[in-house]
């Protein structure tokens, strides 16, 4: 995030006198107009950021749920498919069964 490096930079300016003659708390940081609206731009777009990552966030939800919803739809059909698939199988193994019977029946004629 570059974009957000904060660079703090001490203006030394001579410190103000207060009223009573004492001068101002020593660290004290003085910005400049400048300084100041290069602060209010970067909240700015901090902020943007914030929004537009909070706005993709939100419709990441909404398509995950989405998908959720047509998964719980389809699981049904899946099973369904699944079970036909385990019928043709099974079936399938007692055609082959009966077709390797006649075979071995054939081969017995023969002889």
């Amino acid at each position: 995030m570059s974009e957000f490096s904060w660079n703090s930079e001490v203006v030394n300016e001579p410190e103000p006198q207060q009223p009573d003659g004492q001068a101002a708390a020593p660290g004290t940081l003085a910005l400049s107009a400048n300084d100041f609206s290069a602060l209010e731009e970067r909240i700015l777009r901090a902020v943007n950021v914030v929004k537009r990552e909070r706005m993709a966030r939100t419709e990441a939800e909404e398509r995950a749920a989405q998908a959720e919803a047509q998964l719980r739809e389809q699981t049904p059909l899946t099973e369904q498919l699944q079970n036909e698939v385990n019928a043709l199988r099974a079936e399938r193994d007692q055609v082959r069964q009966r077709v390797e019977r006649l075979l071995s029946q054939f081969d017995a004629l023969e002889l």
